[in-house]
């Protein structure tokens, strides 16, 4: 009879620790997605340490790039020149000159990138070979997207 109670025991202890073990709750298995990869920033250019000094138009420029034929008003069937003129330091830094007529529309758009470290000159220019329309122009000079300069001139 001990010998039944003493396995009777045994095998209600075995029972209970299958069943405990049965009815333990799986847990749920956590796994976090590698980080995406991002593509690596693209270099910006540094902050400008480069001033515009100078935009002078003209019906003609020399070998140096300045405008040696100042003019503010332009015949229909003349190039327009822009030089601009900076000092300072530059690296990868965006010089543009945006031309537009009376109404706003953009007539030309140039992008120069600047690397220089001193006075320097940039030259600008645009043609129509049809001809340009008679009225009220100007060029916006910007230096990094930010408008430095504005020239107005009329064509006749």
């Amino acid at each position: 009879m001990i010998r039944n109670r003493m396995t009777l025991a045994v095998a209600t202890v075995l029972l209970g620790s299958v069943a405990m073990v049965g009815c333990k709750k799986e847990e749920p298995v956590v796994t976090t997605p590698p980080p995406a990869s991002t593509p690596a920033p693209a270099p910006t250019p540094a902050p400008a340490s480069v001033n515009v000094t100078a935009v002078d138009l003209g019906t003609a420029i020399g070998a140096d790039g300045r405008v040696s034929a100042p003019a503010t008003t332009f015949g229909v069937n003349d190039t327009v020149y822009v030089s601009v003129s900076t000092d300072g330091t530059a690296s990868g830094n965006a010089l543009t000159a945006r031309f537009s007529f009376q109404d706003g529309q953009e007539v030309a758009k140039d992008t120069r990138t600047l690397s220089t470290s001193g006075p320097a000159v940039t030259e600008f220019h645009t043609s129509k070979p049809d001809g340009w329309p008679v009225g009220n122009y100007k060029v916006e000079v910007s230096l990094d997207g930010n408008v430095v300069q504005t020239r107005e001139y009329s064509v006749q």
